[in-house]
């Protein structure tokens, strides 16, 4: 025991155990707080994918670094302060966006605010309004354009519409894409369980693959679909039919059963209450 001590011992008295205060402690909490929204902004924002690439690039670099690619090495360094210069550029809208929400955001609430909702993204009530709207405006061959936000925000395409911000029913979104109202043309956007702004407009698709006799409100569907990860109903006004725009692709001619099952693909309910519902279905079904 003795000759473990006299071992151990210089390396135990070189240890130097720094005392912590409480303001150590708060500027930790603070600096948690501010990586964690840091990181939350980035994932929500275009910046997750450039951010995706800097780390490419980093890699690259250090691959560089260990095989000695003098060349390489010497590029990095000198072109450093035109890639910080053109990153503030290119993230230009995101930034002026993420301070304009800081000075609006309660900091205290957001602290308490749970991002998941128990019953998902959005109810089923509001699948079934948007489903009977839907399927109503197409037996009168109203035509239609309802953006679903799903992970990424669609503020930028929101500031181009006028704010609503209405519980969903069938009877607002009918009323809405009613002909000769002043806020039937252009795209309506559903947040949470909300109308959120109409007359928004939209990106239209440069898709050479689509179909030429689809008009621009199935472009511009298939459009947002594109460079966003929401989910587009659309209503034809020629034929009435439903089709839904998702990850880039357009689905035509849904009925109001496949038109419910796309919407709760994307309302991300929790995994439990998916079972419950879908043995609830079933028991149905035996009955």
């Amino acid at each position: 025991m003795e000759q473990l001590n006299k071992w151990i011992g210089p390396y135990l008295s070189n240890l130097h155990m720094p005392s912590v205060h409480w303001n150590d402690v708060v500027e930790i909490i603070i600096l948690t707080f501010v990586a964690y929204h840091i990181l939350l902004w980035i994932k929500n924002t275009r910046a997750w994918a450039l951010l995706k690439g800097v780390i490419l690039i980093l890699v690259f670099v250090i691959i560089a670094g260990i095989c000695k690619m003098n060349t390489i090495l010497w590029i990095v360094p000198n072109i450093f302060s035109v890639c910080v210069t053109a990153f503030i550029v290119v993230l230009q809208p995101e930034l002026r966006s993420a301070l304009e929400e800081l000075g609006r955001k309660n900091i205290f609430s957001s602290l308490l605010d749970s991002s998941k909702r128990a019953d998902g993204r959005f109810s089923d009530r509001t699948i079934n309004e948007i489903v009977k709207a839907s399927v109503e405006m197409g037996k009168a061959k109203t035509g239609a354009l309802i953006v679903i936000e799903h992970e990424q925000p669609l503020k930028e395409y929101e500031r181009t519409g006028i704010d609503v911000d209405g519980i969903i029913s069938s009877q607002l979104l009918i009323n809405i894409f009613e002909h000769n109202t002043p806020l039937h043309d252009g795209a309506v956007i559903v947040r949470g369980n909300r109308v959120i702004s109409a007359t928004c407009y939209l990106p239209l698709s440069d898709n050479m693959a689509l179909s030429k006799d689809l008009g621009t409100r199935h472009r511009a569907g298939v459009g947002i679909s594109e460079v966003t990860d929401s989910l587009t109903v659309i209503v034809s006004e020629e034929t009435g039919k439903i089709s839904v725009a998702y990850g880039g692709q357009l689905e035509r001619g849904l009925d109001a059963e496949r038109l419910r099952k796309r919407l709760s693909d994307i309302q991300d309910k929790p995994m439990e209450e998916k079972k419950r519902k879908l043995w609830k279905g079933r028991s149905g079904n035996e009955e």
